[in-house]
């Protein structure tokens, strides 16, 4: 869980804002809607294969992008 300190001079909202993205770079709200609901071992299996293939093509483009592929 992130923790964010307040600064005297610092506003709730703004420390808020500070928390909420502290959240997303954890990724606790994929998390939590990832185990909302059980997940058949087959569907597990699908999704790591899409997201393999997605992390692949960034990679893939990333080289292209930089002459080597």
């Amino acid at each position: 869980m992130p923790r964010v300190y307040v600064h005297d001079d610092e506003s709730i909202d703004r420390a808020l804002k500070r928390f909420k993205k502290a959240c997303e770079r954890e990724g606790l709200r994929r998390e939590t809607r990832r185990r909302r609901a059980y997940e058949k071992p087959s569907e597990a299996r699908r999704r790591k294969a899409r997201q393999r293939v997605r992390q692949l093509a960034r990679v893939r483009r990333k080289l292209k992008e930089q002459g080597k592929l």
